[in-house]
């Protein structure tokens, strides 16, 4: 059976302003449950995440600064969000949602993250809404577990995956792939194992056709496990991406990217990332579809 990880704590509450873009939190497992393309039996709730995990990621100052509370005030202006003991709850059980779907991904093939994508945090910072990176934190507990060998990241939110890039910029181990906009947040790029950037206006047919024409060069890492992230920012309608592609093109492209994990014998998690649409259906949507085909292709 797929597993979705899902926890209340995912729609916090923030201050005035950011409060939007969680409701799809809420949204995502409900429009599926309504539709009834899960159950209640496929989602499952993570417990926070344990700190030995995150300190195979993240530095131990940088971590200790955000148990306290004491992060300076600059380095939360970075993040976006004033750092509060639930907003830390919230991100240890994304992060731990992650882990665990790995785990079930290994079982089932596939398996989801409502919440996660939070590519932006590095090993000692938080930027762009992201605390911890759940993908990267993941990769990290399967390589230590010895439950996989050769990781490939798959990151096609809008937004470069610089975090996860500077987390493993020197482990081989791990091949970090970001497709972006060029000219888009952060605007100090890192440099992941490959980048692609994206023009501005950039819609689904060269979108996909970059995207086709790179997937089989990936297989030279020789990966036994692949985290997607599957960000909805790229949509057309996004306020705060630069690329335009359709729901159409936005379903292609998971398609394309799950058929490719299934085909190859490559077990996946996916996390949802971003999606900044000004209509909240564009993104819930959008998301769902990532869902549905992932659930047609491995069910």
């Amino acid at each position: 059976m797929v597993k979705i990880a899902w926890h209340p704590l995912y729609a916090h509450p923030l201050p005035e302003g950011h409060r939007f873009p969680m409701l799809k939190y809420e949204l995502i497992p409900a429009q599926l449950l309504h539709e009834g393309i899960i159950t209640a039996a496929n989602l499952f709730a993570p417990d926070p995440l344990e700190e030995a995990v995150v300190l195979l990621s993240h530095q131990k100052a940088y971590w200790e600064q955000l148990k306290s509370l004491s992060l300076p005030a600059r380095a939360q202006r970075r993040i976006g969000f004033p750092l509060t003991a639930q907003l830390l709850e919230r991100e240890v059980r994304i992060a731990k949602g992650t882990v665990d779907a790995a785990g079930h991904a290994l079982r089932y093939g596939i398996a989801f993250n409502v919440a996660g994508g939070t590519h932006h945090a590095g090993s000692n910072w938080g930027e762009g809404f992201c605390l911890l990176n759940d993908q990267a934190i993941a990769a990290n507990y399967l390589l230590n577990k010895g439950l996989a060998n050769r990781i490939l990241i798959i990151d096609l939110d809008v937004h470069q995956g610089n975090g996860t890039a500077e987390i493993f910029y020197n482990e081989p181990r791990v091949f970090t792939f970001s497709m972006h906009g060029d000219k888009n947040f952060p605007f100090r790029k890192e440099r992941s194992d490959l980048d692609i950037a994206l023009e501005d206006g950039t819609g689904d047919v060269d979108f996909l056709a970059r995207l086709e024409e790179t997937l089989p060069l990936l297989l030279a890492h020789q990966p036994d496990f692949v985290f997607y992230l599957s960000g909805v920012d790229v949509l057309a309608t996004d306020k705060l991406g630069k690329l335009a592609l359709s729901k159409a093109g936005c379903r292609e492209r998971d398609r394309m990217v799950l058929q490719f994990c299934k085909d190859h014998h490559l077990p996946v998690q996916v996390s949802m990332g971003g999606g900044y649409s000004p209509n909240i259906k564009d993104i819930v949507d959008a998301h769902c579809i990532t869902f549905k085909i992932g659930l047609d292709i491995f069910e």
